[in-house]
């Protein structure tokens, strides 16, 4: 008989109303199509309901989520599967309420989809066969039966009664997602026997500022009867063996510490600053025969992090940034929502796909927020491999959350499993404690005394203190040495959340708040913006998608597109930057185009102004650009750079653009000066022009500074250019005067001209490292050439792929497109100037026609 531990899947499941209704009727069992599953994918697949993806069908399917459900699955065991001392039935994720029994008998009780469960089952399996039965309650109609009891609670987005679940908060409708409740068996379902087993393995390695490594490792033994010994062995990314021991096991828990010398290691960075090399920790744990009863692997990789929180030159607060091997970090990234309403959906390669994105587009952070789940492994397994930082929130979101007693017991267990699971990911930076939450308490005026740092705060009216400032700063502490943050935003030093000089910022003027214009990201920067954005359509193909062929509803004002776009207000706000910058056209295919312009153009300004305060040693005065959001949970309109179906928006690629190596950057502000202090008709008006450029290497960077400005009237051009030097890993200002073509004003009456500004960064062989063309806005003021005077020439090289672009005038806002199936651009929403072809690849063209859409096309 083997000793060695083994695991079985239990994959066979069938599923059934309780009680019957819309879903089956009663005593009807359906077969489910996958393991692990939820009932709305199932439903869908056998066609029992409509997708509630298209049209107005998500209010079709709310009863899903206030029904009760039934999983069943019959499995054999053989008398030689029954002859190990232990076997357990390990559940990796139940969503929500569920009462679980075993050949009749009772044998767990769960009430929280972000734990697993292990169950000893030896005593009640038997020889043959074994029915395991999973009866599911309404995980909403149980959170309102809990805000009955406990009292309700403020929040923002969806039913209050989410704050006592312990659910993905955002199954309860979000201002970008429907409102679908799942329900079911989300996460495998295995039977474990084993003699004994490692219940835990925790590596902890700790790199020194010399690089030398000090690496402690305990591991727990679950069902510890006699002395054991523990094989262990480090692997390097090519399978050699490092280092390697044999440990005596004389008790439940060991511990055992490893070193070695700088340099004996090598460092996993992020991407663009070095390499991600990944070793191997493996564990064995041999009895006294030498036989094998259980072993563990865990990629492992060793580096250097520090969260700096520093004083500032110049300006007052600290700074907040990421240290990474002695390396100071601008984390250029996104935000990051559940990748779909239906988790168990997403496959291995879809997450890979999504977070391929982030490479491709420059990006060196994803921040998972707290209203969704802690991610499957491969999430951070390939942020691990691809060298993308990972911010992770705690899964708390927008709301005044409860502290009772069961609540509290539910959340440390959710925190420690959690813990223990990510903590050994090079790529996990920083905890932090919810989303948002202190801005609720901020709003709502609620017992919030900053300085306060030793009340329990369980009696007050923000209660879920305890929680931030208790609960999880302990369990991150003991479990692990990632850096834990009590909120995002949080500004600490006693200050409110919309401290823009300390810690991280949500920064929602833009949009939300006062509104403000785009242009005024400068001075809306924070230290770190974790959050920000701007809504803009999706892909065409993905609204045509959701209206499920219905082309009456092929418009913005739609029934249809109303419903797949959840933001309060959205017309409101929408309408405002449209109407303030651009003059534009009201049909779907304009408003979708008008809108992704806008969007880019939003974007890439953030990105474009606080990289500019980057500015090296003392003086990093935003250190991070989080964008809201990365992605999609369905097709919708909402602020996502890349719409469900991974089809990225324009501003995807004019994000890519800012965040290389080399950028330049400019602004043009107009600068009025009275004559003296008793007039106000006698002025002068100038056109200021500063232009910068950023290097994100670690050594200066020799380039040429080429600038052409045009007439956007007149053929007239000016060009200049200087020799610069690009600081390392900073910002550098380059220059700061006029605009050349631009002529002094006296009077406001005088319409200055339509002057575009071309700067490019060149590299000794004349390679364009990177290029900006600065506009005068608002858009909606320039007078446009005709349309045959621009002269924009779109050709396709011999491969068949490669699109090259040229003007005779300056044009803005160059968005790509075919007929049928979408084409994988390689660039989007280009602005062009003559004597600067650009190219783009165009990756599954097929010979198809090239529709190029730019401002003053014509369409508005």
């Amino acid at each position: 008989m083997s000793k060695t531990s083994t695991t079985r899947p239990l994959t066979d499941w069938s599923f059934t109303q309780v009680g019957g209704g819309e879903g089956t009727k009663n005593g009807e069992w359906l077969q489910c199509s996958q393991f692990p599953t939820t009932v709305h994918v199932e439903l869908l697949k056998l066609k029992r309901i409509p997708d509630p993806f298209l049209g107005l069908h998500e209010w079709d399917v709310q009863w899903i989520g206030e029904s009760q459900w039934s999983f069943k699955t019959s499995f054999s065991v053989s008398k030689d599967e029954l002859s190990p001392s232990n076997i357990d039935l390990v559940f990796d994720g139940l969503d929500t309420f569920v009462n679980v029994s075993l050949n009749g008998e009772h044998i767990l009780k769960a009430n929280n989809q972000f734990l697993s469960h292990r169950v000893p089952v030896k005593s009640l399996l038997k020889e043959g066969d074994n029915e395991l039965a999973l009866t599911f309650d309404s995980a909403f109609v149980h959170g309102r039966e809990l805000e009955k009891k406990h009292g309700k609670l403020g929040l923002w987005n969806g039913d209050s009664s989410r704050l006592h679940v312990r659910k993905a908060q955002y199954n309860y409708g979000w201002d970008w997602g429907p409102v679908l409740m799942t329900v079911g068996p989300w996460k495998p379902i295995t039977i474990h026997a084993y003699e004994a087993r490692i219940a835990d393995l925790d590596i902890r390695p700790r790199v020194e500022q010399d690089f030398s490594v000090k690496m402690p490792v305990s591991f727990t033994v679950a069902n510890f009867t006699s002395p054991l010994t523990a094989k262990i062995a480090l692997k390097d990314p090519s399978g050699k063996v490092v280092s390697w021991a044999n440990l005596p096991v004389q008790s439940e828990t060991r511990q055992t510490d490893l070193s070695f010398e700088s340099g004996k290691l090598e460092l996993w960075y992020p991407v663009g600053y070095g390499a991600q090399p990944l070793y191997t920790f493996e564990l064995q744990l041999l009895d006294e025969n030498n036989d094998v009863l259980d072993s563990k692997e865990q990629r492992v990789a060793f580096r250097r992090v520090q969260v700096v929180q520093e004083k500032l030159v110049d300006q007052p607060g600290l700074t907040f940034l990421f240290e990474i091997n002695n390396i100071r970090i601008f984390c250029g990234g996104s935000n990051w929502i559940p990748a779909d309403s239906f988790l168990t959906t997403i496959t291995p390669d879809r997450y890979k796909a999504w977070l391929k994105l982030l490479i491709e587009g420059n990006q060196n952070m994803i921040r998972v927020w707290g209203g969704g789940v802690y991610e499957a492994d491969v999430f951070y397994d390939t942020c691990d491999e691809l060298g993308i930082l990972v911010w992770q929130d705690f899964m708390f979101g927008c709301g005044q959350y409860p502290a009772y007693d069961s609540f509290l017991e539910s959340v440390q267990e959710e925190a420690e499993q959690n813990v223990k699971r990510l903590r050994h990911h090079p790529s996990l930076v920083i905890f932090a404690g919810n989303n948002e939450d202190y801005q609720i308490a901020e709003s709502m005026k609620l017992d919030l005394n900053y300085s306060d740092e030793t009340s329990d705060f369980r009696e007050t009216n923000f209660p879920a203190r305890y929680i931030y400032e208790r609960t999880l700063p302990s369990v991150v502490g003991r479990l692990s040495d990632v850096y834990y943050h009590r909120s995002s935003p949080y500004s600490g030093q006693g200050k409110p959340t919309t401290d823009k000089t300390l810690g991280d910022l949500h920064q929602w003027n833009v949009w939300h708040g006062t509104q403000e214009p785009w242009h005024n990201w400068d001075i809306l920067a924070g230290r770190f913006v974790s959050e920000f954005g701007m809504e803009g359509y999706p892909n065409i193909r993905t609204v045509d998608y959701w209206l499920g062929g219905d082309v009456s509803e092929r418009h913005p004002q739609s029934r249809f597109v109303a419903n797949h776009n959840k933001a309060d207000g959205y017309e409101r706000r929408l309408e405002l930057y449209l109407v303030e910058n651009f003059k534009h056209a009201f049909d779907m295919d304009s408003y979708v185009y008008y809108t992704q312009v806008m969007q880019a153009e939003t974007l890439a300004s953030a990105y474009r102004l606080w990289r500019r305060n980057w500015k090296g040693p003392g003086r990093q005065y935003t250190s991070g650009a989080l964008v809201w959001q990365i992605n999609d949970c369905w097709p919708t309109c909402s602020w996502a750079i890349v719409d469900y179906f991974l089809r990225p928006k324009p501003a995807y690629f004019t994000i890519a653009r800012e965040l290389r190596p080399f950028t330049v950057g400019m602004t043009r502000k107009e600068v009025t000066t009275y004559e003296d202090d008793t007039s106000a008709a006698f002025l002068t008006i100038t056109t200021v022009l500063e232009i910068w450029g950023t290097n994100s290497t670690l050594t200066e960077k020799k380039v040429t500074l080429e600038v052409t400005e045009f007439d956007l009237q007149s053929d007239w051009t000016e060009r200049w250019e200087k020799e610069v030097v690009l600081a390392p890993n900073a910002s550098t200002e380059l220059y700061k005067g006029d605009v050349k073509g631009q002529p002094v004003r006296t009077k406001k009456s005088e319409v200055p001209k339509d002057i575009i500004v071309s700067a490019r960064l060149l590299d000794a062989d004349g390679t364009v490292l990177s290029r900006y063309a600065n506009w005068p806005e608002p858009f909606k003021f320039i007078k446009f050439p005709p349309v045959e005077a621009v002269g924009l020439n779109v050709s396709v090289a011999d491969d068949g792929e490669t699109v090259s672009l040229s003007v005779k005038k300056p044009v803005k806002g160059v968005i790509l497109d075919v007929d049928g199936e979408d084409v994988k651009w390689s660039d989007q929403a280009l602005d062009l100037v003559p004597g600067d072809a650009q190219q783009v690849r165009a990756a599954g063209l097929s010979g198809r026609k090239i529709e190029a859409r730019f401002l003053g096309d014509g369409s508005a």
